[in-house]
């Protein structure tokens, strides 16, 4: 589902769904200042022990975001062990030889600043937002828990408890995130984005000390990270910098990355997850291509332009048909990640009207995919869909931890900030028959799985607030 987040001056963010008029006007706004501002685009340097470093100098404030990002997520997760990546996180900001037991956190609260870390399915980050005259201090420290993590037994019993909890909150208690769950682990039978990155509870409950002190071992490596850097820097002094602390740091051999492939499906894949709901849901999940090789690529973008078709404004597909002229849906999105280090799914997600079934429901959406694979698009939802996508693409840059975000994701799945200078012209390149076709060629029947909530007629447990320390997980 594309969305825009626009900064006001207030401080306060207009999110939401925009009409085309205004983004276009918005558009046209947008890409004014970003032709004014100070922004000197992205430089990049490899350390001698393999460590890449980004710098992308942006002179508006007086302020840095720095990221240092490992290539290491679930996807590098065994049976048993699932969830490692997200415990390792947590256990990065429970000490090391010289910083105690929350003391880094505390340090850059000292300063003024913020930080916090995310696991995703294909790499850990971690992040602070402050002065730019403290990054020497955010630096020193983070290569001070690359290479010295303490793991205390009873900190790490205390933690794990922490990160179960975050599992009953994130998604043993809402029916809907526990369905995109089951979702992914129907739709991989091999690859191990079946497995949800927070992990099993089973795991979880039985990961030991050592488990978590060897997935450190293994992977906290100079040269399996990428420090990115965005703010009001000068590269060179960064570079100089990040020698100082990283430098010293030496490579380590990598674990051997097994080619991970999905065999082909053959058929519909149908799961129905009984949860404490009230009402019932639906996800179709479609598997899809992803950016290899982005000079060469067409079908990641197009298949962008397609989820704007389907789902990008109230008079995008999905909304306007679904919801408010059959009604069918009292709700109806779409989805799909192009950057990922393995295989891409396309999922649309809807809620049926009242007096209206997930079958009939499951109908609809269907005979629409069918509909537009047949007759394709018209030129003003292409048009809109390329307008709004590029509106997108240009409000990310007025956030330096958008910026620094976008460039570490790229860099985790084997691009490089340089793929977003194409961004514009590729999405824009997209026609309407290509966009036809990949929705001919990929969301079809032989590459669907369908997930269902059925609700068992029980209001669920309200929802805690978040655990104490809770993270991030993608």
């Amino acid at each position: 589902m594309l969305r825009v987040s626009i900064p006001l001056r207030s401080g306060a963010l207009l999110t939401g769904r925009l009409s085309k008029a205004v983004l276009l006007v918005l558009l046209l706004g947008t890409a004014v200042l970003a032709a004014g501002s100070s922004t000197r685009g992205t430089v990049e340097r490899v350390l001698d022990n393999g460590m890449k470093i980004v710098v992308r100098e942006d002179r508006r404030a007086p302020v840095v975001t720095s990221m240092v990002w490992y290539r290491v997520g679930s996807i590098d997760e065994v049976n048993g062990l699932t969830g490692l990546a997200h415990v390792t996180e947590h256990m990065m900001f429970r000490g090391t030889r010289r910083l105690a037991d929350g003391e880094f956190s505390r340090r850059i609260a000292q300063l003024g600043g913020r930080d916090n870390a995310f696991t995703g399915r294909d790499y850990t980050a971690y992040h602070q937002q402050l002065s730019a005259k403290d990054l020497g201090t955010v630096l020193e420290l983070e290569a001070e828990r690359m290479s010295s993590l303490v793991m205390q037994p009873d900190v790490f019993a205390r933690e794990m408890q922490v990160v179960m909890e975050e599992r009953r909150w994130r998604t043993d208690d809402r029916p809907r995130a526990a369905l995109f769950e089951q979702l992914y682990a129907t739709a991989f039978t091999a690859h191990p984005y079946r497995t949800p990155v927070i992990g099993w509870m089973n795991d979880l409950e039985n990961l030991t000390i050592e488990d978590a002190r060897e997935f450190y071992r293994r992977w906290y490596a100079p040269n399996n990270a990428v420090l990115v850097v965005v703010g009001d820097v000068d590269a060179e002094q960064v570079f100089r910098l990040a020698n100082r602390h990283f430098g010293r740091l030496a490579a380590r051999p990598l674990p051997r990355r097994s080619p991970q492939v999905e065999p082909e499906q053959r058929g519909i894949r149908r799961v129905v997850f009984q949860g404490a709901a009230q009402s019932p849901f639906l996800m179709l999940g479609f598997h899809v291509p992803v950016l290899r090789d982005a000079d060469r690529d067409w079908e990641p973008y197009a298949l962008e332009v397609l989820e704007a078709v389907l789902d990008a404004s109230e008079v995008a597909r999905l909304p306007r048909l679904l919801v408010r002229e059959s009604r069918v849906a009292s709700s109806a999105d779409a989805s799909y990640e192009k950057f990922q280090r393995g295989p891409g799914l396309f999922v649309i997600s809807a809620a049926p009207g009242e007096g209206r079934s997930v079958i009939e429901l499951e109908a609809a959406i269907r005979a629409e995919i069918g509909r537009l694979a047949r007759e394709g698009i018209a030129p003003d939802e292409l048009a809109r869909a390329q307008t709004q996508l590029v509106a997108q693409h240009l409000f990310q840059q007025d956030s330096m931890f958008t910026q620094a975000s976008r460039i570490g994701h790229a860099e985790m799945v084997g691009h490089s900030a340089r793929v977003f200078d194409r961004f514009v012209a590729r999405t824009r390149a997209v026609t309407a028959d290509q966009v036809r076709e990949v929705a001919r060629r990929y969301l079809v029947d032989d590459r669907m799985t369908v997930a269902v909530l059925e609700p068992q007629g029980l209001a669920p447990r309200k929802p805690s607030l978040p655990p104490k320390d809770a993270r991030h997980v993608d």
